[in-house]
């Protein structure tokens, strides 16, 4: 695992402003570009960092979050996050403490919504004793990644 020392972690500071160019971190920092550069494509490989958009759903219209808590039927609490990870329209899944196993975050939108994720995906996970949602009515600061699906991909020509 990557050691996080104290310039790591500025340059990870200073990219809370994703359009800071690494010219304006160096320059901050005092040290050359292509040092800026190396650590931060470093702290890519490694799976520390990655630099990306996040959108607010509720900005877009037909866009909700939902909160899933889930109970296992066995201790298999990794591996099975890790495949709840993987599903459609997921962003985020923790090994959480209490009532509930895990913890997913999902994105949906117009066209896929909670009703076409449980029947589509999450039936595909076996092993799960319950679940319990919790729609987001409205969110304070919640920005997730943007997530593309194939079909809008083909309609925007990409």
């Amino acid at each position: 695992m990557l050691h996080l020392d104290r310039l790591n972690r500025s340059i990870i500071g200073h990219l809370q402003d994703g359009r800071k160019s690494f010219k304006k971190i160096a320059t901050s920092l005092d040290i050359s570009e292509n040092t800026v550069k190396a650590r931060v494509r470093r702290l890519e490989e490694e799976g520390v960092l990655k630099i990306a958009g996040y959108v607010d759903p509720e900005s877009m219209e037909g866009h909700q979050i939902v909160y899933i808590g889930v109970k296992l039927k066995d201790m298999d609490y990794i591996a099975k996050g890790e495949e709840i990870s993987r599903l459609r329209r997921v962003v985020s899944v923790g090994v959480v403490m209490g009532r509930y196993d895990l913890m997913v975050t999902v994105h949906l939108k117009h066209g896929f919504g909670y009703l076409e994720f449980l029947s589509e995906e999450l039936s595909k996970i076996d092993r799960i004793e319950s679940i319990e949602s919790f729609l987001v009515y409205k969110g304070c600061n919640i920005k997730v990644p943007y997530i593309t699906d194939e079909n809008e991909m083909k309609e925007i020509g990409g």
